[in-house]
């Protein structure tokens, strides 16, 4: 091979071929420019030989006392010491609800859409029970003209979601609801909370509508509130205001940590600077230090946003609370895997079998995920397997 590849004389001793030895390697090593001759030289490496009984080892090798490779020999062993799982359980299923009948495709999340909030919202959550998920988040589509600057609508308990919460309650008694206690889908700015006219998001003001909010959704039903912005304060006020109502039994998931990401957007058009109350990516410490505060003041559950790109970050908050954790894995992240999965670039099934119990090893007790029906459904269809086998 050297020979065609360098096409220049070159002076090479003849080997003769011997049974146990490796073939011989050469080290090319090239003279520089002589006038116009090139001139090379190869210089053999004795290569060491091999044992008569190739199974034994090396004379000069010691012996491994440990292999980690025989716990990976069979499936069978490969199974049995698998130390993080997922099942359907572990999934909670954002809904997108509006006021119509007809579902309305969200053009930037392939295969997810707008769905109607009775008809084929129903099917819908029916068919995720059918696979064992039973938790779902509902994600409103509100009416430009029901929006304010002060988000009233956000609490009226004929809205949206107070009414598709008992529409399902009524339907599916144990289905597990969580509502997102948020400003933004019912404001005119889009922002996650009330904009004075400087441009300053009014914190207190704002958490005074979102305790009403929490109230009306609990009213209705809901299992558990979301405290979705980062608004100071909001989890205990929220947390005082379903108490004194006497809705002790609903809990708070809190987005403890949720970044200023730019894998957000669903079928959001516009794009809007919320650094004043989200965190910036690049910080760990004040994730821990938000984390912190909710957990003192109430907070049930720990949620992180984004998800994949803040493994590091569950795992902290894994070490430093008890409480569970939860993972969300927002729409840029799901649209990556479907786009590319779609162009054939990946097997979208396996890499999104594979964030997700990711997501689990870095220690997230729950996972938001669009995936979640079609992960569920691949994970009974294995359990169905496993039992007949």
């Amino acid at each position: 091979m050297a020979l065609s590849i360098f096409r220049f004389p070159c002076k090479i001793r003849e080997q003769k071929s011997y049974v146990g030895l490796r073939a011989a390697s050469y080290k090319v090593r090239i003279i520089p420019f002589r006038s116009k001759d090139i001139a090379c030289q190869l210089q053999r490496i004795e290569a060491p030989s091999l044992p008569s009984n190739p199974a034994a080892p090396f004379n000069d090798q010691p012996l491994l006392s440990r292999r980690a490779r025989r716990n990976r020999k069979c499936p069978t062993q490969r199974d049995a010491f698998q130390e993080t799982n997922i099942s359907p359980a572990n999934l909670i299923y954002p809904l997108f609800i509006h006021e119509g009948e007809v579902d309305i495709p969200i053009t930037t999340m392939p295969g997810r859409y707008m769905l109607g909030w009775r008809h084929s919202l129903i099917e819908e959550v029916a068919r995720a029970r059918d696979v064992g998920v039973n938790s779902i988040k509902l994600y409103p589509k509100v009416p430009e003209a029901l929006k304010s600057p002060t988000g009233e609508e956000a609490f009226n308990d004929n809205g949206l979601i107070p009414r598709t919460v008992r529409l399902l309650k009524d339907r599916f008694p144990d289905l597990v609801i969580y509502t997102d206690v948020n400003f933004d889908e019912y404001s005119t700015t889009g922002h996650g909370g009330i904009v004075r006219e400087d441009g300053v998001i009014l914190n207190d003001e704002t958490i005074h509508q979102l305790r009403k909010q929490a109230v009306s959704q609990a009213r209705a039903g809901a299992d558990v509130v979301c405290t979705s912005e980062m608004l100071d304060g909001r989890v205990g006020a929220v947390r005082a205001a379903l108490d004194a109502e006497g809705f002790q039994h609903v809990s708070i998931m809190s987005y403890s940590v949720k970044y200023t990401s730019s894998l957000y957007g669903r079928f959001r058009q516009v794009e809007l600077d919320k650094k004043t109350y989200q965190i910036n990516p690049a910080n760990s410490r004040e994730a821990l230090l938000e984390a912190r505060e909710d957990e003192a003041e109430g907070a049930d559950i720990l949620m992180v946003k984004p998800a994949l790109p803040s493994l590091d970050i569950i795992r902290l908050l894994k070490e430093q609370t008890l409480l569970p954790i939860g993972a969300c894995q927002v729409s840029g992240e799901y649209s990556m895997i479907k786009a590319a999965g779609g162009l054939k670039m990946i097997n979208e099934e396996k890499v999104m079998m594979e964030s997700l119990i990711c997501l689990r090893r870095a220690g997230a007790d729950v996972i938001l995920t669009y995936f979640a029906l079609q992960a569920a459904t691949i994970l009974s269809s294995a359990n169905t397997k496993t039992r007949v086998n």
